[in-house]
């Protein structure tokens, strides 16, 4: 494989490892970011290695998921951020600048360079030509300190765009249309790279949402060429210094290619309870709906926002549902404003947000019992709104404004004339809610603020050679990080208390987990295929450590969530064969011999008088950390 953008991003920032796909090779990473929900707890790990400053060329700490401050813990929360980030030489976006993505693209992203974020959609940069990827928050704290960010080298799937979006069609249905094609699972260790005529036609929110979104589909990252239209973006930011043109070889080689048509593209939806349950609107049917929410990192941009105003200027929303609407940053609520198109949007009967992630992770919004809700969101997981029972449609923007008009699901087609947006030549500059990095010397003068709720980083034991344990539960394909470790305003204020929020763990799977963990003294966690999708929040690895998990024993993992049990010593096994997924039971009790972990695993069920084989994947490397009993007393050593 010769002249991708992934293959030339990756040869200048390779420091260790071959370039085969496969092989595991360490990364220089240039930038990283957070989000407070995860970021408190990534720098709490940051402190205890040591290190005095940020070693990147720059990092961004943002306040964007718990911003509904109903007592003094999230409020806490922020008062440590600001200070660490003003102590170790961080920028600080403040609680209500906007969604850390949105803002990242606006103000930071730099094409050709490497960024790891502790949020699973950090990818959304890919739109700008940045090797973006989301990691836990222990490999971003290891990054800050100077470390490198290890990935297998990824296969590169190329995809090409022909053609031209047809008018109420737009980015979110190209993404859409992508997960139809290659589902939610099967693509871990692929980089979506997307090349060709159609390229040229989308501009930096299309492109962002894209790969923002292609995180649903299990892929390390997706990435755009910088290109004239990534210039122009650049320089409508003011930003133009920072543009790098980056785009792969008319020769460049792909290990596999997809090809899409833009102007066959239809509106499209993503049904209930998956992002990768796609069918075309029309298909779907005017389903009666009881609420809209417009938002969230995918769709919070100007663009998304205008079309929206356009399509509600005029006229109100239906009598049978409220509209939500959260706006990505507060310059995307300037240009709203100035244009007139915020007035639009309130007269229509919309409830506008703060600009932040508010419903999409579950902070607000909640829809009522059974309630259906089209969201213009990048996930619909079962309870993930607040509300088990809720039926989550995810759709483009123009089909939410069309839905919250009618009253029902509704291709936006139906409505006639399409208005369509421009974006401005020149963007409105306002960087007054982003705190600066620091001079060392001021920087040694901060102390660091901590409330009662910030909780001491709990320590973990080296792992013993043989693992004993009953299975404390036993689940299907496809958990997801929120039913491991949910989010939503009762939960997430206690992401800095590990104890407290480890009462948490498979709360909405099986309530009794907290109880039969202690009462078990830990064990085992048996579960399907694709194991650990989602969110990156590494509590979901942490919390479930600190009640005494041993291993987790599926089919197979995604990405992220593997790194952070190997991260926090958890042993990730995968059945030899699958179908010995059937031979264990709730209960069983377990013996599983993992010596050096240089090779296969051998489980007895000794309730059952079975043996089963095991198998991972893990690097020489990864067995190391997790004899250490983790990354943290592992990274430490190092330093």
């Amino acid at each position: 494989m010769a002249g991708t953008i992934t293959e030339k991003i990756l040869k200048d920032h390779i420091i260790e490892g071959e370039a085969k796909v496969g092989c595991e090779v360490a990364l220089k990473i240039d930038n990283t970011l957070t989000q407070d929900a995860t970021g408190t707890m990534a720098y709490l790990q940051f402190e205890a290695i040591g290190i005095d400053r940020v070693k990147t060329q720059f990092s961004v700490s943002f306040v964007d998921h718990n911003t509904l401050q109903t007592d003094f813990k999230n409020a806490d929360d922020h008062r440590f951020l600001e200070s660490i980030a003003k102590r170790y030489g961080l920028y600080f976006s403040k609680p209500g600048n906007g969604i850390c993505h949105q803002l990242f693209l606006e103000r930071f992203a730099i094409p050709g360079n490497t960024l790891i974020g502790s949020d699973s959609h950090t990818p959304t940069a890919g739109g700008m030509g940045c090797f973006a990827m989301g990691a836990g928050g222990l490999d971003v704290a290891c990054a800050m300190a100077g470390a490198p960010f290890r990935i297998k080298y990824p296969k590169v799937v190329g995809i090409e765009l022909t053609g031209k979006l047809s008018p109420w069609v737009s980015a979110k249905d190209v993404i859409l249309e992508v997960l139809r094609l290659v589902d939610v699972k099967g693509n871990v260790g692929k980089v979506f790279e997307y090349f060709g005529e159609g390229v040229g036609t989308l501009s930096v929110p299309d492109r962002a949402t894209i790969t923002n979104m292609g995180t649903e589909t299990g892929c390390t990252t997706s990435i755009f060429p910088s290109d004239d239209i990534t210039y122009k973006f650049l320089k409508a930011q003011g930003r133009e210094k920072d543009f790098r043109r980056l785009e792969a070889d008319s020769d460049a080689v792909y290990d596999e290619i997809i090809k899409i048509n833009l102007s066959e593209i239809e509106p499209m939806a993503a049904l209930p309870h998956s992002p990768g349950s796609v069918k075309r609107v029309r298909e779907v049917g005017p389903i009666k709906v009881d609420q809209v929410a417009i938002g969230s990192c995918t769709n919070s941009s100007l663009r998304d926002l205008k079309i929206v105003a356009q399509t509600l200027k005029g006229q109100t929303i239906s009598d049978n549902l409220h509209v939500f609407i959260s706006p990505g940053s507060r310059q995307v609520v300037e240009h709203l404003a100035e244009d007139g198109d915020y007035t639009k949007l309130v007269r229509s009967g919309a409830r506008i947000m703060e600009n932040a992630c508010g419903a999409c992770i579950g902070m607000g919004c909640a829809p009522g019992s059974a309630g259906v809700s089209v969201r213009t969101f990048n996930r619909n997981f079962e309870g993930r709104s607040g509300t088990k029972d809720a039926k989550v449609y995810l759709v483009s923007p123009e089909t939410a404004a069309a839905t919250a008009l009618k009253g029902v699901l509704t291709d936006p087609r139906d409505l006639g004339d399409y208005p369509g947006v421009k974006l401005p030549d020149s963007f409105i500059i306002n960087d007054n809610m982003i705190l600066k990095p620091l001079n060392e010397e001021d920087a040694k003068k901060v102390e660091i603020k901590r409330g009662p709720n910030i909780k001491p980083l709990p320590s973990f034991e080296p792992l013993s050679d043989t693992l004993e344990g009953k299975v404390l539960i036993k689940v299907e394909d496809n958990i997801t990080t929120d039913h491991i470790m949910p989010a939503g305003a009762k939960i997430l204020p206690f992401r800095s208390n590990i104890p407290e929020i480890s009462k948490f763990v498979f709360e909405a799977v099986d309530p009794k987990f907290y109880e039969k963990a202690r009462e078990y003294n830990g064990g085992f966690i048996i579960g399907g295929e694709n194991y650990g999708q989602g969110s990156s929040r590494e509590h979901a690895a942490l919390a479930p450590k600190y009640l005494g998990v041993k291993a987790v024993i599926v089919k197979s993992f995604a990405r992220i969530h593997l790194a952070n049990l190997i991260n926090f010593g958890i042993v990730p096994l995968t059945f030899k064969n699958p179908s010995d997924y059937d031979n264990l039971s709730e209960g069983d009790k377990l013996e599983v011999e993992i010596g050096d972990l240089k090779g296969a695993c051998v489980l007895k069920n000794l309730t059952k008088g079975i043996t089963i084989e095991l198998e991972h994947t893990l690097s020489p490397l990864d067995s190391e950390i997790l004899k250490s009993g983790g990354k943290l007393p592992w990274i430490k050593k190092q330093f």
